[in-house]
């Protein structure tokens, strides 16, 4: 099984990306900033994940275009952030794929005193959304 990654390219979001990769058993995994992101690794994945710290970044402006021309109705996706906010544009923008989407990964607080992401919250949420 195949597994995508795509991220803002910022460092709590490819930290929380490093996460998601290293605990899906089973899968061949590939996490890209959406920069470098040419559409062909999408179309090739069972199950994405797409990621940023904030709604619209720049870097998105390709993956928005072909997420609203492309049905992904046979694929699962889910998004994660560390604000809410962006938590609703994630969503907005997968919407017209049509992918299933399973429930979002927001953490507010999600590094710890020694700014190390939280481990146990992204293991608990994979195995929620029966990854």
């Amino acid at each position: 099984m195949k597994a995508l990654i795509i991220t803002d390219g910022t460092d709590v979001i490819h930290s929380i990306a490093s996460l998601i990769k290293d605990n899906l058993s089973g899968f061949n995994t590939i996490v890209l900033s959406a920069d470098k992101f040419d559409g062909t690794e999408l179309l090739a994945a069972d199950f994405f994940f797409i990621g940023c710290e904030n709604p619209s970044p720049s870097s998105f402006n390709f993956l928005e275009e072909m997420l609203s021309h492309i049905n992904l109705a046979s694929r699962k996706c889910a998004v994660f952030s560390v604000k809410t906010k962006t938590i609703k544009y994630l969503r907005g923008i997968i919407k017209p794929s049509e992918a299933g989407a399973a429930e979002p990964f927001v953490s507010e607080s999600f590094f710890d005193f020694n700014n190390k992401a939280n481990e146990t919250e992204i293991t608990k949420w994979l195995k929620s959304i029966n990854i």
